[in-house]
């Protein structure tokens, strides 16, 4: 099952303050284990909310709503993409993790094909299969 480790945003990433060596130097080691474990799939560090936008859908109205965004505890400052057994695999990952501050990290499970049900025809299902494959190519 594929877990995503949702790392909320601080005063301090919103302020684009970067981390410290010592900081990125065990977090490397960190995704290290992770990847030579086949944990990892995925992982980066996001830029602050002034660098991004929101798009609001209302109907068929599109509003653009440009950053910075003020709820700071709502917003995202990196993420893992974890192939995992069980939940609690991944909270054991995630408890070994070298964060020192205040930070809260939010673990979510992925949505299988399965999990759909018949609401995802064989039709709908061989479309994602070729999504997928073709997503694999480009990288």
């Amino acid at each position: 099952m594929r877990f995503m480790v949702i790392v909320k945003a601080s005063k301090d990433s919103e302020a684009g303050v970067m981390p410290t060596e010592q900081l990125l130097t065990e977090m490397g080691k960190y995704n290290e284990e992770l990847v030579k474990a086949g944990v990892m799939l995925a992982g980066e560090g996001l830029q602050p909310s002034s660098k991004g936008a929101r798009v609001r859908f209302e109907g068929k109205q599109r509003t653009v709503i440009d950053g910075p965004f003020s709820e700071t505890k709502e917003l995202v400052a990196g993420y893992w993409l974890w192939q995992v057994r069980s939940k609690d695999e991944a909270i054991e990952w995630l408890k070994r993790a070298p964060f020192t501050g205040n930070e809260e990290v939010e673990l979510r499970q992925v949505f299988e094909m399965e999990d759909f049900g018949a609401e995802f025809t064989p039709e709908l299902r061989e479309q994602e299969k070729r999504l997928m494959e073709e997503i694999k190519k480009k990288k």
